[in-house]
This record gives structure tokens, sequence and C-alpha cells, in this order.
């Protein structure tokens, strides 16, 4: 199974490796069809003119290229939603498709917002065929939410002290007012120049408009001067009142500088490093990344040996060095990291490296549930025997054939492992695995009977049955904006549990008592922390005499001296 390309949302960042477009009938994701302006625009709810849009983007009658974009369009437009401001898409991306990728996102997240095509060494050596390039890169097309928002990628920290010229040949000429008291390295300790004279080198000058004096090496009145200045009046004033502005040995003038400087991220991420390191490592220097290697496929493929105990059950994985770095570039230290096709969940692995140190980052792990049985039996030569392996993999560890198993069982290994080699760690190496799924009957197929004259409806209570409180309250929570680890309050109401949060109070299970309603209404009275101004009721488990009981008894609440206004949400 190959590890498919990645995409990350920053600040919230993504991170997305996308299955590349390869053409082949063992794609789990149908890119092998083309489409009509009025097809694409029905199945991506766009109008027609965004269609054409996208399917010129392409190469007209190339089925290929106009079913792979159809497949990234939407998934970018999420993308786009779920980034912050100043959040950061990385998606990882082969030649065949990188010059579409480009276009589409200047699309989705305009042309302004394009950050880098950061290009990844990803192999020592390719495979030799004799009409071929040898391919050892892949490229990473980084773009952001709102660039004028963005930090940038800054590949290093430079936090030693250091000192800059104050003239710079190429500016303009200006005088500068410089403050007596500041530091002389002048070879003579006591020294004076008059007003007029010039202080030159080949290349520049200075020219004095009042008398320079020094004594005891320091500069003992104020001193005019004209020349080419790299710095403003303002800021000139401000380093020498912070002690950070001499005169040279050669009478010119210099900065000293400690506070840190921050260097953009080269575009080239080398499996070897500048000091010749490779790749294979979890440790880096996070104040020069591009000191050591990036790491490799082959790196990779070792990181899988170690920690499964087999090798080759992804294809062309992806290091975890590699996300460990992209994602140290990015310079936070909490964010929210979602990767869409997170494959054997080498980003979360990344993602629990960094906190095991000091960041605070969280994951969401997005994986398709491919069924390996049915992928096995459409599967030719090595990537049969690969998918077979893969499955004999799962069995062993006692799990069903779906790839997001891998995801999990990786997950699990490497928080263990990262315990061990950070006994001290105090950093959350847990998860919560959540399932998307969707009811298989409709309301209606739920309704057992209609009688107005009985007070309305009786629907069955499958939902809950099939998939739990838990699981609806989890999809409320999300929707609402709390997000999958909310510190929601479960509330017992007269045997009646309720869950309660922020401005919401959930009503999830069914054969709610008069005595639960009575105690809810009292929670509204008697405590004055409690003002859920939302009740969210689930449609299926009340009937409607409850549902108007309960809204009929919090409505004299506006009469009270709370003077609240509740607003009921029923769901299905």
């Amino acid at each position: 199974m190959p590890e498919k390309a990645f995409s990350v949302c920053i600040k919230d960042s993504v991170f997305i490796d996308p299955p590349y477009n390869t053409g082949s009938d063992g794609f789990v994701y149908n890119d092998n069809f083309n489409f009509t302006i009025e097809e694409l625009a029905t199945k991506l709810s766009i109008d027609e003119e965004d269609a054409k849009r996208i399917l010129d983007l392409t190469k007209r009658g190339s089925a290929s290229h106009s079913a792979w974009l159809m497949f990234m369009y939407p998934r970018l437009l999420l993308a786009k939603d779920l980034l912050t401001n100043d959040g950061v898409i990385f998606i990882s991306i082969d030649d065949n498709e990188c010059h579409n990728l480009k276009l589409l996102c200047d699309d989705v997240f305009l042309e302004e917002n394009f950050v880098a095509e950061l290009t990844w060494e990803k192999k020592k050596k390719g495979s030799y065929l004799a009409n071929d390039i040898t391919n050892i890169k892949e490229s990473i097309v980084v773009y952001s939410r709102n660039k004028l928002s963005f930090n940038g990628l800054i590949g290093e920290i430079n936090t030693n002290e250091e000192t800059y010229p104050c003239i710079n040949a190429s500016n303009g000429r200006d005088v500068r007012h410089i403050p007596a008291g500041i530091m002389s390295k002048y070879r003579e300790k006591n020294f004076t120049m008059k007003a007029g004279e010039i202080i030159s080198d080949t290349t520049m000058n200075l020219v004095l408009k009042s008398d320079l004096v020094i004594k005891d090496g320091i500069l003992v009145q104020n001193l005019d001067i004209e020349g080419n200045w790299r710095y403003g009046q303002d800021a000139m004033a401000e380093y020498a009142k912070k002690g950070e502005l001499y005169i040279t040995q050669d009478l010119y003038l210099r900065r000293i500088v400690n506070e840190p400087r921050y260097k953009g991220l080269k575009d080239l991420l080398l499996r070897l490093g500048e000091n010749e390191e490779s790749g294979y490592s979890y440790s880096f220097d996070a104040n020069n990344l591009q000191a050591s290697g990036w790491g490799s496929n082959e790196d990779a493929d070792e990181e899988q040996r170690i920690l499964f105990g087999e090798q080759g059950l992804m294809t062309y994985p992806k290091p975890v060095l590699l996300m460990m770095k992209l994602l140290t570039s990015v310079r936070d230290e909490r964010m929210t990291i979602c990767d869409f096709f997170s494959g054997s969940g080498t980003t979360a692995e990344a993602v629990m490296r960094l906190n095991a140190n000091r960041n605070k980052h969280r994951f969401i792990m997005i994986q398709l549930p491919e069924d390996l049985d049915k992928s096995y039996v459409s599967a030719s030569g090595d990537e049969k025997k690969r998918i077979k392996k893969l499955v004999n993999y799962l069995d062993s560890n006692n799990r069903v054939h779906k790839l997001d198993q891998l995801g999990i069982e990786r997950i699990i290994r490497a928080a263990k492992m990262i315990k061990e080699e950070n006994p001290d760690t105090t950093a959350d190496l847990g998860f919560k695995h959540y399932t998307l799924e969707e009811p298989n009957r409709t309301t209606l197929d739920k309704l057992e009977k209609f009688v107005p004259e009985d007070q309305g409806m009786v629907l069955t209570n499958d939902i809950l049955t099939d998939f739990g409180t838990q699981t609806v309250l989890t999809t409320w929570l999300v929707r609402d904006g709390y997000g999958f680890n909310a510190d929601v309050k479960a509330i017992d109401f007269e045997g009646y549990i309720g869950y309660y949060i922020d401005k919401h109070l959930y009503l999830i299970d069914a054969n709610i008592t008069d005595a639960a309603i009575a105690a809810i209404v009292d929670k509204y009275e008697m405590d004055g922390n409690f003002n859920a101004e939302n009740v969210v009721i689930f449609g299926y488990s009340f009937i409607w005499t409850k549902t108007e009981e309960l809204k009929t008894n919090l409505a004299r609440l506006k009469d009270t001296e709370k003077n609240l206004r509740i607003n009921f949400d029923i769901r299905y």
C-alpha cells in the first residue's frame, strides 16, 4: 500500500499527502474517468463557470487529469475552511500533477497566498531505467490562508551575539545624530577629529558635521555625521540608549545584536544536511533545520521496521523527521495539525515526538477505512504481495483488514516508544478514535405512527441503539464548535442525565420524566452559574408532549430575575 501524500493545516495547519495520480485501476479513489462541465458542477455543488475553470486547468481530453483535479478540488476547499487566518497547508506531490496542483491552489487559496514549492530529496538513489531520468525528489507545495497574517517558514534562528554595520553603501545619504556616551573601540582611547573631516575606505565614506571627541574610550559629546545609513534616526537613538551602538577601530559605527534573528527556510530539503548528517534520526537542531538531513524513503522504511517489526507495509512512506521539521518551521508551539490522508500515521507520530519535548500540538488524522480484502482481489504483482503482507500483519495484531487500523496500531506503538525514550515527559500521548457514519434509515423510516389526537408522533430510537449517546453528543459538540475534547459536564436531573457546557444543554436519552423536567427548571432558577441559553433535544427520544412540557416550563424563566430566553433546537 502506498503511503499517501499529505496536507497539514496550521495554526491550525493542514498537511495533506493526497494520492498521486497514477491512473491505475488499483487506486481506491476513482481517478480514471472524465466529466462534462454539467456533471462536475453537479458533483461539486458549484456553478458551471467554476466547473469550467477547473476543467480548463488541464489539457482538454485528459480524463485522468480532470478526474484527479475533481477529486482534489472539494478537499482543498474544505482545507481552506479549516485553516486559521495565519494557517498554512503543505501538499506533497510528484511531477505528474505538480503543475496542475499549483493552478488549482492558486484558484482556491489565491495566487498571492503562495508560500513556496519545496523540493525534498526522497531517495539516495532511484530506479535505473534505460529511457527515464532517475527520480529522487518530490515537491511539497505550500500555501497560506492569508499571507499577510502568516509569519512564514523559518529555517534558522540565530541567538548568538553578532554585530551589524550601520551603513549601507547602496542607501541614500543623510545625517544621523549620535548621542554622547556610546563606547569606542578605536585604537586610541583619547582622540579628536574636527568637523568637516572625512572617514573613508575604498567603498564608502562618512563626513563629520560636528567634532568627534573620544575620551577614555567613550564618545563624550554629541556627534552629527553624514553617511549612507542602514537605520533611521529613531532606531539609531534607541540602539545607543540600549548600549548596542559603538565606534569601531576604523571609526565606523556598528550595532551589537542579541535578539534572535530569523532566516527563511531554504526550498531544498536535502537527505543529508549541511553537516553531512543523514535524516535517520528523531533529533535535530530546531535553530538550524538545514544543519541535518530531512529524511528519506529509506529512513522511513527503517522506522517501520523498528516500530512494526516489519518493512514494506506501506510503500514510499514519508519519514517522521520530514514532518517534524516542516511543523517546526512554522514556529508555533501550539497548533492543530490535520492530515487528510494519514496512511500509517506518520504525521501523528511526528506530532507526539514534538510534544514529548515542549510543544502542545493536537492532531486530527483522517483515513478512509479502505477494505484491504477488496483491494487484494483487484491488485496484481508486487502490490498484491504487499497488501497480503499488510493483511497478515493486521491479523497478527487482532485487527480488522482496514487501512486505518495500521495508523491506530502505529499511534499506540509510537506513544509507547516515545514514553520509554522520554520517561519524564508529561505530554498527553493518548488519542480518541472516531468513525464517521450515517444512519442507514431516513427519518420517515423511523415513523411508527402519527396520531394528532394522541399528541403527535412517536419515533423509534434506533440511532441511539446503533451508535450510542456518546456518539450523538460528540457529533453535536463538534458541530457547535466545542471540538473533540470539550469539557462537558454530565448532570443528573432526578435520574435523567443531561450534558452541559457553556451555553448549551444537551438532552439526548429517551424517557425523560416530569420529575426530571422539574429538576431542569430548578437548576436554572437555583444555580447562578447555570445559564444554558440553548437546549438541544434529540428528536427521536422525545414525544411531542414532553417537548412541549419542557418548553412551557422553561418559558417562565424570561419573567424571573434571570430573564432568560431559551432557544430550543430539536435535532435528528
